[in-house]
């Protein structure tokens, strides 16, 4: 999976988490994004089995998407709190940058982030 499909992922489970329901709409007006782009990549995601779509427009997960969207999510909760707390960065950087580090961190190195930050609470 590419990092823009991650992404959207990770928006609908945080959307989902806010409200419930999620739609295209829902997804576009959160990323600043155009209705057709997000359409799109909704296509591909229900296409590749992570999403479905029912007839009034509602993204739910399919176990294998809600599974990869929570992991998503918590690399980048983990990571954002490592780069403040240990790395010393502004929330907004730390923000930021683990929403980029998070697509491509191995999960050997993640592993280690995340005990560190365990074992040091």
């Amino acid at each position: 999976m590419y990092e823009s499909g991650e992404n959207y992922l990770e928006t609908i489970l945080i959307l989902a988490n806010r409200s419930g329901n999620v739609r295209s709409i829902d997804i576009a007006r959160e990323l600043n994004f155009s209705k057709p782009s997000v359409s799109r990549a909704m296509g591909v995601l229900r296409e590749d089995g992570y999403i479905t779509i029912n007839e009034d427009g509602y993204i739910k997960f399919t176990e294998k998407g809600r599974a990869l969207a929570t992991g998503i999510y918590e690399r980048h909760n983990i990571l954002t709190e490592f780069l403040e707390k240990v790395a010393g960065v502004s929330p907004e950087t730390a923000e930021e940058d683990a929403c980029r580090i998070e697509h491509y961190i191995s999960e050997k190195t993640f592993e280690g982030i995340k005990k560190y930050m365990k074992d040091n609470q």
